[in-house]
C-alpha cells in the first residue's frame, strides 16, 4: 500500500495522497457503487429482467470507468440523454437494443481512441 501521509485540520485527520493513487481509489469507489444482481428464489432462478438490467448497468460502468469517461462524456459520445445513461446505469431502465448498440460503438470508439493516443508519438515545441 502506498504511503500516505496525514495531516490535522481543526481536530480532524485527513490523508494526502498522490493523484494516480486518488484516482485509482475514485475509480474503485465507482464500480462499487453499482447496482447488485437481484436474489435468487428458493428455488436457485433469478428474475430474468432484473438480472439483465444489473448485468447491463454494471458491464457499462466497468467499461465507462475503465475508459476515464464519466456519464456525460458517455452519453455526448453515444448521442444519448444523460438521464437515460443514468437509469440504464441504476438498473432501473431496460435499454432499448437500439440505446444498448450505440453505447456499445461510443466505448468502442472511445477504447479506440485513448490506445490510439498512448501509441501516437509526442510532438515536440519548436524552440522559437
Amino acid at each position: 500500500m502506498p504511503k500516505a501521509n496525514v495531516v490535522r485540520l481543526d481536530g480532524r485527520e485527513y490523508v494526502i495522497v498522490a493523484r494516480d493513487e486518488y484516482e485509482r481509489l475514485a475509480k474503485l469507489a465507482k464500480v462499487a457503487e453499482m447496482p447488485g444482481i437481484p436474489q435468487a428464489d428458493e428455488e436457485g432462478n433469478y428474475p430474468a429482467v432484473e438480472y439483465a438490467r444489473a448485468s447491463i448497468a454494471r458491464d457499462v460502468v466497468r467499461q465507462r470507468v475503465a475508459l476515464g469517461l464519466n456519464q456525460r462524456n458517455l452519453a455526448r459520445l453515444a448521442r444519448v440523454r444523460v438521464e437515460t445513461l443514468c437509469r440504464i446505469e441504476t438498473g432501473k431502465h431496460t435499454a432499448s437494443t437500439a440505446t444498448l448498440a450505440k453505447l456499445a460503438r461510443a466505448l468502442e470508439r472511445a477504447g479506440k481512441e485513448g490506445t490510439e493516443r498512448k501509441r501516437a508519438p509526442k510532438r515536440r515545441r519548436s524552440a522559437s
